[in-house]
Formats: structure tokens, C-alpha cells, sequence
């Protein structure tokens, strides 16, 4: 990118040394107050290609974060979504996990859409309004279909289309959508909201790389009964934020496609509606495969070949999480490792009877319990990012909806039922769940469990770890936390 803008400038500079030789030349046969007219023309020649260069070189934007508050950046006009979001992770000191996403954001429609990673922010910025913005947040499920497709494309809705007439083998179901010259095809009903009206009617719906159609006679396939319904090519699908009731929609799950030469006009969008959250997910995410193809694919490998370079200049630095833990015999001059399982366990019991006694002893002394105001260990968990405080459970449900509905997707928050529990909000098979997490007592210490006090955590952080590495009465293990960022 330096080399690009060195090399602009320098023909900029080149040029402006050539008509400054030009005008010296001229300026020996005229009269000294037409030195000055010409002087002045060159400056305002000069300064408005400097402009035109910069302009051209670099754009203002403005990003904000899920407070409100913003944040303004000048990004060379070439930068893609990816590389800005890698500059705001940096500048920002964010966990680097590849899971940041630009959000193209449209308040007054009502609509919002994850950037791909190749496109161009100055160019997608052009198409918006000035009340639209650029949000920068998490999104878990960008590319979870590549790992786990059979999960977002249900059996029922993906079909060959009209030349083969067959099912497409759950093992070669990505290459398809990604290979031009297969033609797989989405299919299913789908309420069709009505151009400039409020009606909604139930279509049968076909997906396809040419664009959306619906079927005029039932679930015929055959070309005279097949409209069109929406070309993928001009447009970009989105997420309907405004709920049911703006748009009078027969269910909760909205999305919109919408053709990028529309700004504000509500009459122009191509509002849609799902049975459920399943359906909605995989036409959204269809759409995506069927504009981009092999694009998304490449998106997909770039961080992980970035992350196989690195490696090979330096050692891989793993959590405490993915390593296997040994127990560690410290009571010589110099430590060893246990290799007896039975002396490990033994080990391990010991030094839990130890720590308990010593608790036990600290509190008798007069020592603050765990979960005493006042001490650490029960406000220490209000400094990580899973923790969210007094927010409310529809708040939560739209905070783990924004971020992508994963499998292993949590956060922690205050109950608002018991001042003295909390609430993990996880999400599983695409539905959010909560488990109320209550204090109990055991030899006049307090401690914290969500299995009614099978297993005890002295507070929220080993509570965290322990279901990250085990699943216990989880549906799943905590993988992936909720997080906010302030830019």
C-alpha cells in the first residue's frame, strides 16, 4: 500500500516540477503583474491535484461500537473489510481470534448485513446513507457453515435443480455451492411481503445462481411457472432488526434482500419471512455462497494460512485450556512430575483439603467470604469481557443473536429474580438457554454452582473455566464469550 501511494505521489510531484520549469520559460516574456496572475493559477493547478490525489488515496470513515460511541479512521480507498478490522483489533488490543466483523448498519430501514472480507469499505460506504454506519462487533457464524454445513443446509431445502432432479449427497454439499458449475438450488415456502403493501402471501420459493423465483402453480419447477423474484448480482441480503411489528410480519424471523442502488426507499426492499430460525439462516447464508462462490472459501483459509506462516517463525503459544495439565510434586528442593495416576489423585485431594482448611481458617480470623462485596474474588469477575452486568434476558438473547448463534456462544449476567445469582446464557442447536447459577454454603464458606451444589466454584472465573474444559450438566462446552468493544 506505501509502494501504491509512494509512486502516486511521486508522479504528482514530477508533475508539478515539469509545469513549474514551464512556467519559468514563460514568465521572462511577460509583465511582472501577469507573473503574479500565472503564479497563482499554477498554486490553485497544484493544490487541486494534491487534493484529487489524497482524495483518492484516502477516505474518512466512521466506525462505532455496540455503545454508541465512535470512532474516526482514514483507510487508504483499496482497503478491504478484512484488513480494517485487523487494524481495529490491533488498535484496540482486541483478542486476535478471526472472529471481527464489519456491519453495514441502516437504522432507518430497519436492516443490517456482515461485510465479506474482500469488499471494499469506501466502495460499500458509498452506496450508504448518512444515517447508516459501520459497526464493529463479533460475528462467531460468519463462515460456522464451512465447518459444520449439514447444520445450516436441512436435507428438505437443498435439491439439484430441474436438470437433475436429485438430492445432493451430504458429503459433497459445499462443492457444490461452490463449484460454477453444479447447480444446486434452495427451495421452500416463504411469506413474500407485497410491493408497497402490507399483505403477506406464502410462496413457493427457489434459490438459484441466476437469482430468486417463486412458483406461480404450487411447487412446480417447470420455467413458464417461475418469477422472478430478486437478482443476486446488484444486491446484498440482511438481517431484519425492527421485529414483527413494523413490517406486520406473520412470524420473527425477517430478512431482507436488498438491491444496492436503494437508499431509503422501503418500497424497493424484497422483504421476506421463515418458519424458524433454521430456514432463515440457511437462505441467508445460500445467498451469500450463490454470489461469492469460491470467494467465501478463500476468506475462510486466509486467517488460517496466516496463522500456519506465523507458526513457523514462532512457537505456538496455547491457553491453559488446550494443554494437558500434570500434577506436580513441589515438596523436595526440586519439583517432579507425577506419573502415578494414583498418586496424582491422591496428590490432588490433598491440596483441595489443604486450600479448604486454610479458607476455613482465614474466614474464622475474620476474613471476608468469596462472595462478600468487599472481597476480590466477588467482583473480580466483573473485569472479563463474558460478563455483562444488569442487562435483561432479551437483551442477552439480542446480544448472542447479533454475534451468531454458535454452539458454545455465552455470556454471564446478574439475575434480575435473586440479587444474590447470576445467569450463564448459552446458545445450543441454534436456541438460546439459561441456567441460573445460585450460592451454597458448605462449612460456613460460600460458594457458587448451577448443578444445585454437585460441583462448587469460589467464583464466576473458575466457574467459566471448568465448563470450558468439561461439559458437565451443559448441553455443550462454553467455547466462544460474548464480548463487547470499546472503540
Amino acid at each position: 500500500l506505501l509502494s501504491k501511494c509512494r509512486g502516486k505521489a511521486v508522479k504528482v510531484v514530477c508533475w508539478a516540477r515539469e509545469r513549474m520549469k514551464d512556467l519559468r520559460m514563460l514568465c521572462k516574456y511577460v509583465f511582472p503583474w501577469k507573473k503574479l496572475l500565472l503564479l497563482l493559477k499554477f498554486y490553485l493547478i497544484i493544490m487541486s491535484k494534491i487534493s484529487d490525489f489524497f482524495f483518492y488515496v484516502f477516505q474518512i470513515i466512521k466506525i462505532f461500537s455496540e455503545d454508541g460511541m465512535g470512532k474516526v479512521v482514514e483507510i487508504p480507498a483499496d482497503m478491504m473489510a478484512r484488513d480494517l478490522c485487523q487494524f481495529l483489533v490491533y488498535k484496540n488490543h482486541c483478542v486476535d481470534d478471526n472472529s471481527w466483523a464489519l456491519v453495514e448498519h441502516h437504522p432507518a430501514l430497519g436492516l443490517e448485513r456482515c461485510l465479506e472480507d474482500h469488499e471494499l469499505v469506501v466502495q460499500v460506504q458509498a452506496s450508504m446513507t448518512s444515517e447508516s454506519k459501520f459497526l464493529f462487533r463479533k460475528n462467531y457464524a460468519k463462515y460456522e457453515f464451512f465447518k459444520n454445513p449439514l447444520n445450516f443446509f436441512p436435507e428438505q431445502m437443498v435439491a439439484w435443480c430441474q436438470e437433475t432432479n436429485g438430492t445432493i449427497p451430504p458429503s459433497q454439499l459445499l462443492q457444490n455451492f461452490l463449484n460454477s458449475s453444479s447447480c444446486p438450488e434452495i427451495q421452500g415456502y416463504l411469506y413474500v411481503k407485497e410491493m408497497g403493501r402490507k399483505s403477506w402471501k406464502k410462496l413457493y420459493v427457489f434459490l438459484r445462481r441466476s437469482g430468486l423465483y417463486f412458483s406461480t402453480k404450487g411447487t412446480s419447477k417447470e420455467p413458464r411457472h417461475l418469477q422472478l423474484l430478486a437478482d443476486l448480482e446488484d444486491s446484498n441480503v440482511f438481517t431484519v432488526i425492527t421485529g414483527r411489528k413494523l413490517h406486520n410480519a406473520p412470524t420473527d424471523f425477517e430478512f431482507c434482500i436488498k438491491p444496492n442502488k436503494v437508499r431509503n426507499e422501503v418500497k424497493e426492499l424484497r422483504m421476506l419471512c421463515a418458519e424458524d430460525e433454521q430456514s432463515r439462516t440457511c437462505w441467508m447464508t445460500a445467498f451469500r455462497l450463490f454470489k461469492y462462490g469460491i470467494l467465501l472459501y478463500q476468506n475462510y483459509k486466509i486467517p488460517q494460512q496466516r496463522k500456519t506462516l506465523l507458526s513457523h517463525f514462532s512457537a505456538p503459544v496455547r491457553s491453559v485450556s488446550e494443554n494437558s495439565l500434570v500434577a506436580m510434586d513441589f515438596s523436595g528442593r526440586i519439583g517432579r512430575v507425577i506419573d502415578n495416576p494414583v498418586e496424582a489423585q491422591s496428590a490432588a485431594m490433598e491440596e483441595g483439603h489443604a486450600w479448604r482448611k486454610r479458607s476455613h481458617r482465614m474466614n474464622i480470623l475474620g476474613s471476608p467470604s468469596p462472595l462478600h462485596p468487599s472481597s476480590l474474588s466477588g467482583v473480580i469477575h466483573r473485569t472479563q469481557l463474558w460478563f455483562h452486568g444488569r442487562i435483561s434476558r432479551e437483551e442477552s438473547h439480542k446480544l448472542i443473536h447479533q454475534q451468531g448463534r454458535v454452539d458454545g456462544m455465552f455470556l454471564l449476567r446478574d439475575s434480575q429474580s435473586n440479587p444474590k445469582a447470576f445467569v450463564l446464557t448459552m446458545c445450543h442447536h441454534q436456541k438460546i438457554k439459561h441456567f441460573q447459577i445460585l450460592p451454597c454454603e458448605e462449612d460456613g464458606q460460600m460458594f457458587l454452582s448451577l448443578d444445585d451444589g454437585a460441583t462448587k466454584f469460589t467464583d464466576l472465573i473458575q466457574l467459566v473455566e471448568f465448563y470450558t474444559l468439561n461439559r458437565g450438566v451443559l448441553p455443550c462446552k462454553l467455547k466462544h464469550p460474548c464480548t463487547t468493544v470499546a472503540l
